[in-house]
């Protein structure tokens, strides 16, 4: 590289732009975040906690290399106050969402076994019995009904809970830690406590479970301990991380049926045509605006560019999904919904080694879920005019509070 080249590069450094908590409803797409990606492929952001600016990129081909790339690592977040949204971290110290290769392909793998496509299956079956035993109440009770209450929130809950091992009786104490972790709107105490809690009860569940031969999460975790393959604190932070993962469906999944409640031709579409409803649900996962700005950030481990950006060592960089799944240059016409969309290679399940574990399992509910409501209760619609909908206030996860309906 030349002084000149090299000079242009230093010089090419975007202004910090300050990023707020936004509380968004519906699935309007975030303001700030479609001016950054307007602003260029690489911009600087702050965030609302933490300290100091990070780098931002938001093309998909750049935020499939960067999740992807051993020149970006987790480890080294730790030890760092980066510019964040959350008050407070959500892994601990260890867990897989802060480790690097080869420490995190070798807890991951601890527990594959239960998310592989095999793994998933065997919950099939289950998670279609308890929905249809809820749709059952929810019908028996009648109009009108909140959806996420009677549907969307107990769900999810009982799936991720199948998976985990985790017994029936201890179902709400998960949902109430989890609902306490993703939010930002109680304080950093409230949030690290409800960690600790539910830390506290992986560490015994997994504990009592090392000699179980039992195909749940806990047991898997229970056995790799006692084989002395990870150890217990790795083992309880992904649990936690796998925990509260599982409860994003009801977010999701909320925002998918507050969309096609409000777009009906949509639903109706899905009701006359169930071939397509797998691609279908591959299109709205890409176009639902899951989260609220952006996750968990990275540490360039060495001096990068990127699109022409010099991105040093030690510098914080985060991806954004969200601007990856609207890109032009990869989705035609991306604020369109469009069933027949092929190829369709969004990365609203992350990408690179912290793919989300959860995205089989992910989708087998939200299949589960489309095809029961839409089949099942061909009337439904909304109780309320759509902007009368409420939604989540302080939450990392984006979906509706409550979502009145009628049939």
């Amino acid at each position: 590289m030349t002084e000149t080249e090299e000079a242009t590069l230093t010089e090419a450094v975007p202004p910090v732009r300050h990023w707020p908590a936004l509380d968004l409803t519906g699935t309007d797409f975030d303001p700030v975040l479609a001016e950054l990606m307007r602003e260029g492929p690489v911009t600087r952001i702050q965030l609302p906690n933490g300290e100091g600016w990070a780098w931002l990129v938001t093309r998909h081909d750049d935020v499939r290399m960067v999740t992807n790339d051993p020149r970006f690592g987790r480890e080294a977040v730790m030890d760092k106050p980066v510019t964040r949204l959350a008050p407070h971290f959500i892994p601990d110290r260890g867990a897989v969402g802060f480790l690097d290769p080869p420490d995190h392909t070798r807890l991951r793998r601890s527990v594959t076994a239960a998310f592989t496509a095999k793994g998933v299956e065997r919950v099939r079956e289950k998670a279609r019995g308890m929905l249809d035993e809820q749709i059952d109440q929810l019908l028996k009770d009648g109009p009108p009904a909140d959806l996420t209450a009677a549907i969307l929130s107990p769900f999810p809950i009982a799936v991720i809970c199948e998976l985990m091992g985790v017994p029936a009786a201890d179902r709400h104490d998960m949902h109430e830690w989890t609902q306490l972790i993703l939010s930002s709107a109680h304080g950093k105490e409230v949030s690290e406590r409800a960690k600790r809690e539910m830390s506290a009860y992986f560490s015994g569940l997994i504990g009592a479970r090392g000699g179980s031969t039992a195909e749940d999460v806990t047991s898997l975790l229970g056995a790799a301990v006692s084989a002395g393959e990870v150890t217990l604190e790795e083992a309880v932070g992904l649990a936690v991380l796998l925990q509260i993962g599982g409860e994003a469906v009801t977010n999701n999944s909320g925002q998918m049926f507050y969309l096609l409640l409000t777009r009906p031709d949509l639903a109706e579409r899905l009701r006359r045509e169930p071939e397509i409803r797998p691609k279908a649900i591959d299109e709205l996962l890409r176009y639902i605006p899951h989260r609220n700005a952006v996750g968990l950030s990275r540490i360039a481990l060495e001096d990068v560019e990127i699109r022409g950006v010099r991105i040093r060592a030690g510098d914080a960089v985060y991806v954004s999904y969200l601007a990856a799944n609207r890109d032009p240059e990869v989705f035609p016409d991306p604020e369109e919904i469009d069933f027949s969309r092929c190829p369709n290679p969004h990365v609203s399940f992350g990408f690179g080694p912290h793919y989300c574990p959860g995205g089989q399992l992910a989708r087998l509910e939200s299949e589960l879920l489309v095809d029961a409501l839409l089949d099942r209760i061909p009337g439904l619609k909304l109780a309320v005019p759509a902007e009368e909908v409420p939604f989540k206030k302080g939450a990392l996860i984006r979906g509706p509070e409550a979502l009145p309906v009628m049939w």
